[in-house]
């Protein structure tokens, strides 16, 4: 999977562009507010419709300007090409479409690359709350096996179902006997959901430690998969019963896999409790790198590696082991203030950015 081409129209302090990208490593050189963390914003938010650095997407539109429209095309192996548009206006709200036709941002289409995004604004990954490692492990489930992308959206529904159930019972407007069914519908959709995370993290777990150890972890580096419920649908049924009086006090219920934890660790201890700014950096990288080898191994195409000011924390051994994964598969794109930071193989082909706009490329011979 590829991406081809991007053009920017009104976003944030970018100038207008069109680019043409290609497969390994683009390094995007140019001074702190030349618009390098742009570029990068505007190419995922072409492909996902949302933003990795804000949830308000009126943000994205220039100072003063009505609209902001990002395209980006895509050629799959087959060299099949896919256009995706994502806009937002002040007038009229976002959009995003796929070929022309709209998409439903819970079902990631197979005509788009699998994201990895390093950016400092992601770094709540690791130390943030639990829910963003939940969502990312199960994006890497639907990229690993496209046929369980919609097991948390269906999780998510029996749950929202159930939730609301219980406020009626809880509010005696409906009998606790009918707790009986949606009991088995989460139970249902919980099991297969924890199933698909068990089995995901266990692949990234060992490409974690060794990507872990490589960018200053050490070898203790370690990424586990913690469920709150286990067992088959009929135990968690089971479960679910004992827990119903606690559930009804709290009208919500309080127990499965929506209170998961994926833990990541260094020599034992928390990076999200005790981890330094290096060593949460660190661990956010090793996590998508080891997310690029599980897929890589799968069978799936690389993911499109966006990554943000990437090298400025990292020695020089540690820079080319980096540079040195980028350069085996698929397509990457990293910035830097100065290309004297970059790797060789890294500096091969640069995008230059002065003030928002495309001031020059570089090229090896």
């Amino acid at each position: 999977m590829l991406v081809s081409r991007l053009g920017a129209r009104g976003f944030r302090s970018l100038a207008d562009l069109d680019l043409d990208l290609e497969t390994g490593i683009t390094a995007v050189v140019g001074p702190n507010g030349a618009g390098k963390t742009n570029l990068l914003e505007s190419l995922a938010f072409g492909l996902t419709g949302r933003s990795f650095r804000t949830n308000d997407r009126r943000e994205l539109i220039a100072f003063g300007g009505p609209l902001a429209r990002v395209e980006v095309l895509t050629a799959t192996a087959a060299e099949v090409a896919h256009a995706f548009v994502a806009s937002v206006s002040r007038a009229e709200g976002r959009r995003h479409l796929l070929d022309g036709a709209p998409l439903d941002p819970s079902r990631p289409p197979a005509a788009r690359p699998h994201l990895a995004i390093f950016s400092p604004d992601r770094l709540s990954l690791v130390k943030g709350p639990p829910g963003e490692r939940r969502a990312e492990l199960d994006r890497l489930v639907a990229a690993l096996w496209p046929g369980r992308a919609e097991l948390r959206r269906r999780y998510g529904q029996a749950l929202a179902q159930r939730n609301a159930l219980l406020g009626r019972v809880a509010g005696g407007v409906a009998p606790a006997t009918e707790l009986d069914a949606w009991d088995g519908a989460l139970a249902a959709a919980a099991a297969p959901l924890i199933a698909a995370r068990e089995e995901a993290a266990s692949r990234l777990a060992p490409a974690f430690a060794v990507a872990g150890d490589e960018l200053g972890l050490g070898d203790q580096a370690s990424l586990r998969y913690a469920p709150r419920a286990e067992g088959d649908a009929e135990a968690i049924r089971e479960e679910l019963g004992h827990r119903r009086e606690a559930d009804l006090r709290l009208a919500r219920c309080s127990w499965g896999p929506h209170l998961d934890e994926l833990q990541i660790a260094s020599n034992g201890r928390s990076l999200r409790r005790y981890g330094s700014q290096g060593q949460q950096r660190a661990g956010l990288l090793a996590l998508l790198f080891a997310e690029r080898e599980a897929l890589l191994e799968s069978g799936a195409p690389a993911p499109l590696m966006l990554l943000d000011d990437v090298m400025s924390e990292l020695d020089g051994e540690r820079r080319r082991l980096l540079t040195e994964r980028l350069s085996l598969a698929g397509q990457a794109l990293l910035t830097a203030t100065d290309a004297t930071e970059l790797p060789a193989a890294a500096a091969s082909r640069q995008l230059r950015l002065r003030d928002g706009a495309l001031v020059g490329l570089a090229e090896a011979a």
